[in-house]
Protein backbone atom coordinates (compact mmCIF):
# COMPACT_ATOMS: atom_id res chain seq x y z
CA UNK A 1 0.00 0.00 0.00
CA UNK A 2 1.22 3.37 -0.79
CA UNK A 3 0.78 6.59 1.62
CA UNK A 4 -1.66 7.66 -1.56
CA UNK A 5 -3.69 5.49 -0.92
CA UNK A 6 -4.52 7.54 2.78
CA UNK A 7 -6.49 9.50 0.39
CA UNK A 8 -9.11 6.31 0.29
CA UNK A 9 -9.51 6.84 4.23
CA UNK A 10 -13.32 7.77 3.50
CA UNK A 11 -15.80 7.93 6.10
CA UNK A 12 -17.32 4.95 5.21
CA UNK A 13 -14.16 2.85 5.34
CA UNK A 14 -13.28 4.34 8.70
CA UNK A 15 -16.54 3.12 10.23
CA UNK A 16 -16.70 -0.29 8.89
CA UNK A 17 -13.16 -0.78 10.02
CA UNK A 18 -14.13 -0.03 13.51
CA UNK A 19 -17.34 -1.70 13.28
CA UNK A 20 -15.70 -4.70 11.95
CA UNK A 21 -14.58 -5.14 16.02
CA UNK A 22 -18.08 -4.95 17.38
CA UNK A 23 -18.10 -1.12 17.69
CA UNK A 24 -21.37 0.82 16.67
CA UNK A 25 -20.59 4.06 15.51
CA UNK A 26 -22.87 7.15 15.42
CA UNK A 27 -20.89 8.74 12.18
CA UNK A 28 -19.24 11.51 14.22
CA UNK A 29 -15.56 11.39 13.23
CA UNK A 30 -12.86 14.49 13.88
CA UNK A 31 -9.89 14.32 12.21
CA UNK A 32 -6.86 15.06 14.64
CA UNK A 33 -3.20 16.75 14.02
CA UNK A 34 -0.94 13.95 12.73
CA UNK A 35 1.17 14.14 9.68
CA UNK A 36 2.81 10.34 9.74
CA UNK A 37 -0.30 8.26 10.16
CA UNK A 38 -4.09 9.43 10.48
CA UNK A 39 -5.73 9.60 13.75
CA UNK A 40 -9.70 10.10 14.14
CA UNK A 41 -12.32 10.62 17.07
CA UNK A 42 -15.12 8.41 16.97
CA UNK A 43 -18.13 8.97 18.06
CA UNK A 44 -19.73 5.46 19.28
CA UNK A 45 -24.01 4.76 19.71
CA UNK A 46 -24.06 5.12 23.77
CA UNK A 47 -20.55 5.61 24.39
CA UNK A 48 -17.86 7.79 25.01
CA UNK A 49 -15.64 8.20 21.87
CA UNK A 50 -12.75 6.05 20.86
CA UNK A 51 -9.33 7.08 18.94
CA UNK A 52 -8.62 5.34 15.69
CA UNK A 53 -4.78 5.28 14.47
CA UNK A 54 -4.29 3.87 10.86
CA UNK A 55 -0.77 3.46 10.14
CA UNK A 56 1.36 4.12 7.29
CA UNK A 57 2.22 1.72 4.89
CA UNK A 58 6.12 0.52 4.46
CA UNK A 59 7.30 2.65 8.19
CA UNK A 60 6.64 0.37 10.48
CA UNK A 61 6.29 -3.42 10.00
CA UNK A 62 3.59 -5.29 12.27
CA UNK A 63 6.23 -7.12 14.67
CA UNK A 64 7.57 -3.22 15.30
CA UNK A 65 3.94 -2.24 15.85
CA UNK A 66 3.06 -4.91 18.36
CA UNK A 67 6.34 -4.57 20.28
CA UNK A 68 5.47 -0.43 20.59
CA UNK A 69 2.38 -1.39 21.69
CA UNK A 70 3.15 -4.35 24.06
CA UNK A 71 6.14 -1.32 26.10
CA UNK A 72 3.14 0.93 26.44
CA UNK A 73 1.04 -2.17 27.83
CA UNK A 74 3.88 -2.72 30.17
CA UNK A 75 4.60 0.77 31.59
CA UNK A 76 0.31 1.13 31.84
CA UNK A 77 0.53 -2.22 33.75
CA UNK A 78 3.41 -0.59 36.02
CA UNK A 79 1.07 2.40 36.65
CA UNK A 80 2.84 4.61 34.30
CA UNK A 81 0.36 7.40 33.27
CA UNK A 82 0.46 6.27 29.77
CA UNK A 83 -2.01 6.04 26.77
CA UNK A 84 -1.79 2.11 25.84
CA UNK A 85 -3.76 0.60 22.79
CA UNK A 86 -7.16 -1.12 23.64
CA UNK A 87 -7.22 -5.13 23.49
CA UNK A 88 -9.59 -6.96 22.07
CA UNK A 89 -9.19 -10.61 22.50
CA UNK A 90 -5.69 -9.95 23.31
CA UNK A 91 -4.86 -8.22 19.85
CA UNK A 92 -4.13 -4.35 19.54
CA UNK A 93 -3.18 -4.39 15.71
CA UNK A 94 -6.14 -4.56 13.61
CA UNK A 95 -6.16 -4.94 9.78
CA UNK A 96 -9.40 -3.87 7.45
CA UNK A 97 -9.32 -3.62 3.71
CA UNK A 98 -5.39 -2.46 3.14
CA UNK A 99 -5.04 -0.68 6.40
CA UNK A 100 -3.93 -1.75 10.12
CA UNK A 101 -4.85 0.74 12.82
CA UNK A 102 -5.42 0.27 16.55
CA UNK A 103 -7.61 1.78 19.12
CA UNK A 104 -7.12 3.69 22.37
CA UNK A 105 -9.55 5.19 24.92
CA UNK A 106 -9.89 9.48 24.40
CA UNK A 107 -7.79 10.90 26.88
CA UNK A 108 -8.10 14.60 27.73
CA UNK A 109 -5.48 16.87 29.28
CA UNK A 110 -3.86 20.53 28.72
CA UNK A 111 -0.08 20.86 27.93
CA UNK A 112 1.87 21.12 30.96
CA UNK A 113 2.77 24.53 32.36
CA UNK A 114 6.70 24.44 31.28
CA UNK A 115 7.05 27.96 33.06
CA UNK A 116 6.09 26.05 36.34
CA UNK A 117 9.28 24.56 38.12
CA UNK A 118 7.25 21.68 39.56
CA UNK A 119 5.37 20.70 37.00
CA UNK A 120 9.13 19.40 35.58
CA UNK A 121 10.05 18.20 38.65
CA UNK A 122 6.52 15.61 38.27
CA UNK A 123 7.65 15.26 34.53
CA UNK A 124 11.11 13.80 35.58
CA UNK A 125 9.44 11.39 37.82
CA UNK A 126 7.50 9.91 35.50
CA UNK A 127 9.79 9.84 32.83
CA UNK A 128 12.39 7.80 34.81
CA UNK A 129 9.61 5.31 35.95
CA UNK A 130 9.06 5.07 31.64
CA UNK A 131 12.89 4.31 32.25
CA UNK A 132 12.95 1.91 34.86
CA UNK A 133 10.25 -0.08 32.56
CA UNK A 134 12.47 0.22 29.59
CA UNK A 135 15.62 -1.09 31.19
CA UNK A 136 13.80 -3.98 31.34
CA UNK A 137 13.82 -5.59 28.46
CA UNK A 138 14.94 -4.62 24.81
CA UNK A 139 13.57 -4.11 21.81
CA UNK A 140 14.33 -6.82 19.20
CA UNK A 141 12.08 -5.29 16.43
CA UNK A 142 12.10 -1.58 16.52
CA UNK A 143 15.96 0.38 15.76
CA UNK A 144 18.31 2.26 17.83
CA UNK A 145 18.73 5.96 17.48
CA UNK A 146 21.59 6.04 15.01
CA UNK A 147 23.82 8.76 13.50
CA UNK A 148 23.64 6.84 11.14
CA UNK A 149 19.51 6.82 10.25
CA UNK A 150 18.82 10.47 11.56
CA UNK A 151 22.41 11.83 9.70
CA UNK A 152 23.80 10.34 7.24
CA UNK A 153 20.73 8.69 5.39
CA UNK A 154 19.20 12.33 6.13
CA UNK A 155 22.30 13.98 4.79
CA UNK A 156 22.02 11.61 1.26
CA UNK A 157 18.41 11.30 0.98
CA UNK A 158 18.44 15.61 1.22
CA UNK A 159 21.91 15.48 -1.01
CA UNK A 160 20.70 12.70 -3.90
CA UNK A 161 17.36 14.00 -4.69
CA UNK A 162 18.26 17.85 -5.70
CA UNK A 163 15.79 19.35 -2.88
CA UNK A 164 18.32 21.85 -1.88
CA UNK A 165 19.10 25.09 -4.08
CA UNK A 166 21.97 24.30 -6.67
CA UNK A 167 23.75 27.63 -4.72
CA UNK A 168 23.52 26.26 -1.36
CA UNK A 169 24.70 22.70 -1.72
CA UNK A 170 28.59 23.56 -1.00
CA UNK A 171 27.57 25.09 2.08
CA UNK A 172 25.21 22.21 3.25
CA UNK A 173 27.49 19.56 2.17
CA UNK A 174 30.12 20.88 4.10
CA UNK A 175 28.80 21.81 7.34
CA UNK A 176 26.01 18.33 7.55
CA UNK A 177 29.99 16.46 7.11
CA UNK A 178 31.51 18.71 9.65
CA UNK A 179 28.67 18.18 12.28
CA UNK A 180 28.50 13.89 11.30
CA UNK A 181 32.23 13.52 12.00
CA UNK A 182 32.26 15.44 15.67
CA UNK A 183 28.56 13.74 16.83
CA UNK A 184 30.53 10.53 16.00
CA UNK A 185 33.39 11.49 18.01
CA UNK A 186 31.27 12.59 20.74
CA UNK A 187 28.81 9.17 20.68
CA UNK A 188 32.59 7.31 20.32
CA UNK A 189 34.03 9.21 23.35
CA UNK A 190 30.33 9.24 25.89
CA UNK A 191 29.78 6.18 28.02
CA UNK A 192 25.95 5.50 28.13
CA UNK A 193 23.39 2.75 28.19
CA UNK A 194 21.05 2.28 25.57
CA UNK A 195 17.43 1.39 26.68
CA UNK A 196 13.75 1.63 25.49
CA UNK A 197 12.70 5.05 24.85
CA UNK A 198 9.23 7.34 24.38
CA UNK A 199 11.63 8.43 21.93
CA UNK A 200 9.94 11.62 20.76
CA UNK A 201 9.28 13.29 24.53
CA UNK A 202 8.00 16.55 24.01
CA UNK A 203 5.84 18.37 25.62
CA UNK A 204 3.28 18.12 22.44
CA UNK A 205 3.58 14.54 23.65
CA UNK A 206 2.32 14.80 27.40
CA UNK A 207 -1.28 15.69 28.39
CA UNK A 208 -1.65 17.07 31.65
CA UNK A 209 -4.87 15.96 33.89
CA UNK A 210 -5.36 16.28 37.66
CA UNK A 211 -2.03 17.10 38.28
CA UNK A 212 -0.23 14.26 36.58
CA UNK A 213 1.56 14.16 33.21
CA UNK A 214 -0.28 11.11 31.23
CA UNK A 215 2.34 10.46 27.93
CA UNK A 216 0.64 9.61 24.49
CA UNK A 217 2.28 8.86 21.05
CA UNK A 218 4.87 6.26 21.14
CA UNK A 219 5.03 5.93 17.43
CA UNK A 220 8.81 7.07 17.89
CA UNK A 221 9.87 4.45 20.61
CA UNK A 222 13.13 2.74 19.98
CA UNK A 223 16.53 2.28 21.93
CA UNK A 224 18.55 5.16 22.81
CA UNK A 225 20.22 7.46 25.54
CA UNK A 226 17.70 8.04 28.39
CA UNK A 227 18.70 11.87 27.63
CA UNK A 228 16.74 11.68 24.76
CA UNK A 229 13.54 11.45 26.45
CA UNK A 230 14.76 14.68 28.70
CA UNK A 231 16.87 17.68 26.24
CA UNK A 232 12.78 18.03 24.19
CA UNK A 233 11.83 19.34 27.75
CA UNK A 234 14.15 21.69 27.54
CA UNK A 235 14.05 25.50 26.03
CA UNK A 236 15.42 28.93 26.85
CA UNK A 237 18.64 30.42 27.35
CA UNK A 238 21.18 28.12 28.66
CA UNK A 239 20.74 29.39 32.60
CA UNK A 240 17.06 28.63 31.49
CA UNK A 241 17.59 25.11 30.48
CA UNK A 242 20.17 24.78 33.32
CA UNK A 243 17.52 25.33 35.66
CA UNK A 244 14.64 23.65 33.99
CA UNK A 245 16.73 20.45 34.32
CA UNK A 246 17.96 20.83 38.09
CA UNK A 247 14.13 20.66 38.81
CA UNK A 248 13.47 17.71 35.94
CA UNK A 249 15.97 15.53 37.91
CA UNK A 250 15.36 16.53 40.46
CA UNK A 251 12.24 14.47 40.19
CA UNK A 252 13.83 11.72 37.72
CA UNK A 253 16.90 10.63 40.57
CA UNK A 254 14.09 10.33 42.99
CA UNK A 255 13.63 6.58 40.94
CA UNK A 256 16.62 6.30 38.71
CA UNK A 257 20.08 7.55 38.50
CA UNK A 258 21.12 9.83 35.73
CA UNK A 259 24.51 9.75 33.88
CA UNK A 260 25.75 12.94 33.91
CA UNK A 261 27.95 12.30 30.42
CA UNK A 262 24.97 11.82 28.22
CA UNK A 263 24.76 15.90 28.88
CA UNK A 264 27.32 15.90 26.49
CA UNK A 265 24.67 14.77 23.78
CA UNK A 266 22.16 17.40 23.94
CA UNK A 267 23.76 18.97 20.83
CA UNK A 268 24.41 15.82 18.97
CA UNK A 269 21.18 14.77 19.37
CA UNK A 270 19.45 18.53 18.32
CA UNK A 271 21.48 18.64 15.44
CA UNK A 272 20.76 14.86 14.32
CA UNK A 273 16.93 15.84 15.15
CA UNK A 274 17.05 19.15 13.02
CA UNK A 275 18.59 16.98 9.96
CA UNK A 276 16.22 14.23 9.99
CA UNK A 277 13.14 16.80 10.46
CA UNK A 278 14.16 18.43 6.79
CA UNK A 279 15.10 14.99 4.83
CA UNK A 280 11.30 13.75 6.89
CA UNK A 281 9.66 16.37 5.18
CA UNK A 282 11.53 15.62 1.41
CA UNK A 283 10.47 11.84 2.12
CA UNK A 284 6.71 12.76 2.41
CA UNK A 285 6.99 16.01 -0.08
CA UNK A 286 4.70 14.64 -3.09
CA UNK A 287 1.60 14.05 -0.60
CA UNK A 288 -0.66 17.06 -0.71
CA UNK A 289 -1.04 17.22 3.21
CA UNK A 290 2.78 17.93 3.56
CA UNK A 291 2.67 21.03 0.44
CA UNK A 292 -0.23 22.47 2.34
CA UNK A 293 1.72 21.91 6.02
CA UNK A 294 5.43 22.99 5.14
CA UNK A 295 4.60 25.64 2.14
CA UNK A 296 7.93 27.12 2.76
CA UNK A 297 9.87 23.90 2.32
CA UNK A 298 11.04 24.78 -1.61
CA UNK A 299 12.35 28.12 -0.43
CA UNK A 300 15.79 29.45 -0.89
CA UNK A 301 15.29 31.05 2.34
CA UNK A 302 14.04 28.10 4.56
CA UNK A 303 17.67 26.23 3.22
CA UNK A 304 19.48 28.88 4.09
CA UNK A 305 18.03 28.97 7.66
CA UNK A 306 18.49 25.33 7.89
CA UNK A 307 22.30 25.95 7.06
CA UNK A 308 22.20 28.59 9.48
CA UNK A 309 20.74 26.32 12.49
CA UNK A 310 23.44 23.84 11.65
CA UNK A 311 26.13 26.16 11.80
CA UNK A 312 25.19 26.96 14.86
CA UNK A 313 25.20 23.16 16.06
CA UNK A 314 28.38 22.72 14.96
CA UNK A 315 29.30 25.45 17.33
CA UNK A 316 27.35 24.40 20.22
CA UNK A 317 28.52 21.11 20.13
CA UNK A 318 32.32 22.58 21.05
CA UNK A 319 30.99 24.75 23.61
CA UNK A 320 30.86 23.60 27.27
CA UNK A 321 27.10 20.87 28.13
CA UNK A 322 24.62 22.20 30.28
CA UNK A 323 25.98 21.90 34.21
CA UNK A 324 24.12 20.52 36.87
CA UNK A 325 23.84 23.03 39.42
CA UNK A 326 23.59 20.23 42.10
Amino acid sequence: MKSELFARLSPDLIMDAIESLGYQCDARILELNSYENRVFQIGLEDAEPIIAKFYRANRWTDHMIREEHEFTLQLAESDVSVVPPLQISKQTLFSFDEFRFSLYQRRGGRAPAIDDLDCLTILGRHIALIHNIGASAVFKHRPTLSIDEFGQSARTFLLDNHFIPDGLIPAYSTVSEMLLTDITKIYSDSSFVSLRLHGDCHMGNVLWRDELPHFVDFDDARTGPAIQDLWMMLSGSQAVQEQQLEYILKGYREFRDFNPVELRLIEGLRALRLMHHAAWIARRWQEPAFKRAFPFFENEKFWSTHILELREQCAAIHEQPLRLIY
